[in-house]
C-alpha cells in the first residue's frame, strides 16, 4: 500500500510543480529575452521559488496520492480481502498516520528553514537584478513601491527610456502626496551604489511653498533629475527582513518584542501560528485521504485529482479566512489559525470511525 502511494505521490508532485511554475517560468524567460538578464541568474530564482511552492503543492499532491493509491485498491476490492484475512481497518490505516507525522515534522522544517531563506535570497537577486537594470523593476501599467520614499506608476517602458510616468512621495499626517508627472525620460543606474538616476523631461513637480511649508505649489520643469534608493537604501544582501522571511524563532522573537511595547503583534503571531498549523495540516490530510479512498472506492484519475483539489482547496480558503480575521485583531491567532485543523481533522476522525466500524 505504502509503495502505490509513493508511486503516486511522486507523479503528483512533478505535475504540481510543473503546472505551477510553468506560469513563472515563462514570465522569467521573457527577462531573458527583452530584459537581458543571465540565465543562470533565472536558474536561481527557480531554484528560490521552489519551496514556497512546495508548501501548496504537498498537501494537495498527497491528498491526490492518497485518492489515487487507495481508491484503485478499494476498487479492485483488494482492501476488502485484507480485511477479511482478519487484519483490522486501525492496523491498515495506522501506517499512514506515522507517515503523517514525519510528514509533518519535514513540513515544519520546511516553514521555518527553508521556506523563509529561499524567499529572501529571491528579494535580494530581485533587488540586485533591478539595481542593475532598472527596466525590470519598473514594469509598466503597475504601482512599485520597491524605493526608498517614492511610489512609482509608469504607463510605457522601452528599453531604459520611457513615456509618461507618474511619482508620488507620501507626506504622512493625511496631507496629500507630492506628486511629480513627466511626458519622457530615462533611467541611469548604478549598480555600484545601488542607486537608480531619473532623467525626467517636460513635466510638473509639487515644490514646498518656502512661505507655508504645508502646502505645495506646481513647478512645470524641462528637464529634472532624481535618484532612487533600492530597498529603502540598503543593499541587496542587506535588505530588510519582512515576516515571510523569518524562521519560527525570529517570528516568535518579534512577537515577545512587539508586546513590551505595547504594539499590536496579531500580524506577527498570525504568521507564527500560520506555519506551525500548515505544517500539521499534513498530518490531518492523511487522518481525511486514507478513509475518504477507501469509501470512494473510485478508480478515475481525473476525478480523484478533482476531488483532492476541492478539498484541499476548500483548506485553504478556510485558512485565508480566519488569516484575515486574525490579522485584524477579530480572532486570536493562536487559535483562529487552528479552527481548519481542528474541523478537517473532526471530519477525518470520523470518517476513520466510520471506516473501522463498517
Amino acid at each position: 500500500m505504502l509503495k502505490e502511494f509513493f508511486a503516486a505521490l511522486f507523479l503528483s508532485i512533478f505535475i504540481l510543480i510543473f503546472v505551477m511554475m510553468l506560469g513563472n517560468i515563462i514570465s522569467l524567460v521573457g527577462m531573458i529575452m527583452s530584459k537581458g538578464v543571465s540565465a543562470l541568474t533565472i536558474l536561481k530564482l527557480l531554484f528560490y521559488m521552489m519551496p514556497y511552492s512546495l508548501q501548496f503543492v504537498f498537501p494537495i499532491a498527497i491528498m491526490a496520492a492518497l485518492l489515487l493509491s487507495l481508491g484503485r485498491l478499494s476498487s479492485d476490492n483488494e482492501i476488502i480481502s485484507i480485511r477479511a484475512s482478519g487484519m483490522s481497518t486501525l492496523r491498515l490505516i495506522m501506517p499512514f498516520l506515522v507517515l503523517g507525522v514525519v510528514f509533518s515534522l519535514f513540513s515544519i522544517l520546511l516553514q521555518d528553514r527553508i521556506t523563509p531563506t529561499a524567499h529572501l535570497k529571491r528579494r535580494q537577486i530581485m533587488v540586485e537584478i533591478g539595481s542593475k537594470n532598472p527596466a525590470i523593476t519598473l514594469e509598466p501599467g503597475i504601482f512599485i513601491n520597491s524605493f526608498d520614499k517614492y511610489i512609482i506608476f509608469v504607463y510605457e517602458v522601452n528599453g531604459n527610456k520611457f513615456r509618461h510616468i507618474r511619482i508620488y512621495e507620501p507626506q504622512g499626517d493625511d496631507k496629500p502626496p507630492r506628486t511629480i508627472i513627466a511626458k519622457r525620460g530615462e533611467f541611469i543606474a548604478i549598480p555600484e551604489k545601488n542607486i537608480i538616476k531619473l532623467k525626467l523631461i517636460d513635466g510638473t513637480s509639487d515644490e514646498i511653498n518656502p512661505t507655508d511649508p504645508n502646502s505645495l505649489y506646481k513647478m512645470n520643469f524641462h528637464t529634472y533629475f532624481m535618484t532612487l534608493d533600492f530597498a529603502q537604501g540598503g543593499s541587496a544582501a542587506g535588505i530588510g527582513k519582512k515576516a515571510k522571511d523569518m524562521s519560527l524563532k525570529e517570528l516568535w522573537a518579534e512577537v515577545r518584542q512587539l508586546r513590551k511595547m505595547k504594539i499590536n503583534d496579531d500580524p506577527i503571531a498570525t504568521e507564527f501560528h500560520k506555519r506551525i498549523a500548515m505544517s500539521f495540516s499534513i498530518l490531518i490530510f492523511f487522518l481525511v485521504g486514507v478513509p475518504l479512498g477507501i469509501i470512494t472506492r473510485r478508480r478515475e484519475k481525473a476525478a480523484n485529482i478533482a476531488l483532492a483539489v476541492m478539498v484541499v482547496g476548500i483548506y485553504f480558503i478556510l485558512t485565508l479566512c480566519v488569516e484575515a480575521l486574525s490579522k485584524q485583531g477579530n480572532l486570536s491567532p493562536s487559535s483562529g489559525m487552528w479552527i481548519p485543523n481542528i474541523i478537517f481533522g473532526a471530519i477525518g476522525t470520523y470518517l476513520s470511525i466510520k471506516l473501522c466500524v463498517f
